[in-house]
C-alpha cells in the first residue's frame, strides 16, 4: 500500500507532533512540504523529514497556488487562521485534517462545512479524545447494552494551575481577539467527547463562567511586570511564577513542551532571556488576558439525556474524569481507570484499559491513534475509518457556540435551526 504525502501548514507544537508519525511511520506518511513563517520551526521540519528546501516556505498560500503535489494536508495554524487554509486545500482535492477548533466563529465553521461538502474531500478534525483507549471502552460497553440506557454524563477537564497560566494568561490563548474563547480552544473536544459517548444531538445548553483569579486585582502589592523583577518575598509565595514554572521543567530536564513553546532551545541562559523579554516571563495579574479560568455548560440532548462539563484551572494539571450514568449501571473514570457499577448484582467491576499500543501516545494514545487513521483512511479511501469527520464535529462547535452566547447572555440556548444559521 502506497505511503501518503503530507503537507504541514504550522509547525508549531500540534503540527510537529503530527508531524512525528512520519518518522516512526515512514513507510506509511511522508512529509514533503511545510508551511511555517518562524524560520526555526519551519528549519526543525525540514531537516528532521528533508523536505525539499523548494517545498519549505513561509506561508500556506506558497503551497496552495501551486498544483496538487501531496495527498493530505495537516492544518495546525493559529486558531483565527484555520478557515482560509481549508478553502484553498479543499477545492485543490487534499485531504485534510484540521487542527482544533474548526474555526472561531460560526460563520467560519460553515464555510469550512460548505467547502468540504462542496469538494467532498476526506476531512477530520483533531477530536483526539475520541480515539483513546479510554473512549472506545466507554463506547462499546454502551452500545452493548451494558449500562441500559444512557441519561446523564458528568465530565471535568483540569486544567492545571500552571498550564492555565502558561497557556490562557501568558501564552498564545490568553485572549479573545487574539484567539478564541478558552471553552472553544481548550475545551471544544470535551463537549465534542460528550456528544460522542451520549451519541445524541444537542438539544439546548447554558453557561456559566468567570475570570476569577488572573487580574489586576489579585496583583500582590508590590508585585512588578516580570517574575525576575519580583521582590523575592513576593515571588516565593506565588505559585504562577514564571521561574518556579519553567526552570522547574528545564532543572528537571523536561525539555519538551510547554518548555520548548518559551525557548526553542532551552537552557539556563537562553530561558532566562525569554523570561525576561517574552510574554512567558509575565506577571500573570498584569497580562491582557480576558478569557475564562474556569466555566461549566450544561446540555440537553434531543432524547432527554444530560450533560454537565466543568473546567478549572485551579487543579493540578491531570486527567479528565468522567461519569456516565444509564438506567441499569453507572461507568466512572479519569481516562486511565474505569469502573462499571452494575445496578442488578449491586458489584463493581475494574474494566481493564488497555495500554496505547500507538507510536505516540499524547492524549493518552488519542495523538497516535488519530494520525494512524487518518493516514489509514487516506490509503485506503475510507472515511469510515475517522471518529471526528465532518457532520458530528461541525454540530459539536455549534453546541460550543452556544454555550459561549449563553453564558454571555445569561440564558439557555436552543440549537434549533434558526441558532444554525444565525
Amino acid at each position: 500500500m502506497k505511503c501518503v504525502n503530507v503537507i504541514i501548514i504550522g509547525a508549531g507544537s500540534r503540527g510537529q507532533t503530527y508531524a512525528e508519525y512520519a518518522a516512526l511511520a515512514p513507510d506509511e506518511m511522508r512529509i514533503v512540504g511545510v508551511a511555517e513563517p518562524r524560520e526555526y520551526h519551519r528549519n526543525f521540519l525540514r531537516t528532521k523529514h528533508q523536505i525539499p528546501s523548494e517545498n519549505c516556505v513561509l506561508s500556506w498560500e506558497q503551497l496552495a497556488s501551486r498544483p496538487k503535489f501531496a495527498d493530505a494536508v495537516i492544518i495546525a495554524t493559529q486558531d483565527e487562521l484555520h478557515v482560509d487554509p481549508v478553502l484553498a486545500f479543499a477545492e485543490r482535492g487534499y485531504a485534510i485534517l484540521l487542527e482544533k477548533p474548526m474555526a472561531t466563529t460560526i460563520a467560519g465553521c460553515r464555510k469550512i462545512y460548505d467547502a468540504i461538502h462542496r469538494y467532498h474531500n476526506l476531512f477530520a478534525v483533531c477530536h483526539v479524545l475520541r480515539y483513546t483507549a479510554y473512549t472506545q471502552a466507554i463506547k462499546n460497553i454502551i452500545e452493548a447494552g451494558t449500562i441500559g440506557d444512557v441519561v446523564a454524563a458528568q465530565h471535568m477537564e483540569p486544567v492545571g494551575y500552571w498550564h492555565q497560566a502558561h497557556s490562557f494568561v501568558r501564552g498564545n490563548w490568553r485572549n479573545t481577539a487574539e484567539s478564541s474563547p478558552m471553552l472553544l480552544q481548550k475545551s471544544c473536544h470535551d463537549i465534542d467527547w460528550l456528544r460522542y459517548i451520549v451519541g445524541q444531538p444537542f438539544k439546548a445548553v447554558s453557561s456559566f463562567g468567570e475570570l476569577t483569579h488572573f487580574c489586576a486585582k489579585n496583583r500582590p502589592s508590590g508585585a512588578s511586570e516580570r517574575c525576575l523583577d519580583c521582590p523575592a518575598h513576593i515571588e516565593r509565595e506565588c505559585p504562577y511564577s514564571a521561574l518556579k514554572i519553567y526552570f522547574g521543567f528545564l532543572n528537571e530536564g523536561r525539555l519538551d513542551w510547554p518548555l520548548d513553546v518559551v525557548v526553542p532551545t532551552p537552557t539556563a541562559q537562553s530561558l532566562e532571556s525569554a523570561l525576561r523579554t517574552g510574554p512567558y516571563g509575565r506577571c500573570v495579574y498584569a497580562c491582557d488576558n480576558n478569557v475564562m479560568d474556569h466555566q461549566s455548560v450544561n446540555i440537553a440532548f434531543e432524547n432527554g439525556a444530560h450533560a454537565t462539563f466543568l473546567a478549572s484551572a485551579f487543579t493540578p494539571k491531570g486527567r479528565r474524569t468522567s461519569v456516565i450514568a444509564g438506567t441499569r449501571g453507572m461507568l466512572s473514570g479519569n481516562f486511565e481507570t474505569l469502573e462499571h457499577y452494575d445496578f442488578l448484582t449491586q458489584r463493581k467491576t475494574k474494566i481493564d484499559i488497555p495500554p496505547s499500543s500507538q507510536v505516540m501516545d499524547g492524549h493518552g494514545g488519542g495523538d497516535g491513534s488519530l494520525i494512524k487513521n487518518f493516514i489509514h483512511a487516506v490509503r485506503e479511501n475510507n472515511p469510515a475509518l475517522l471518529k471526528s469527520g465532518l457532520e458530528e464535529s461541525y454540530e459539536s462547535y455549534i453546541a460550543v457556540f452556544a454555550a459561549e452566547e449563553a453564558r454571555i447572555k445569561n440564558k439557555v440556548v436552543t440549537l434549533n435551526k434558526e441558532f444554525y444559521e444565525h
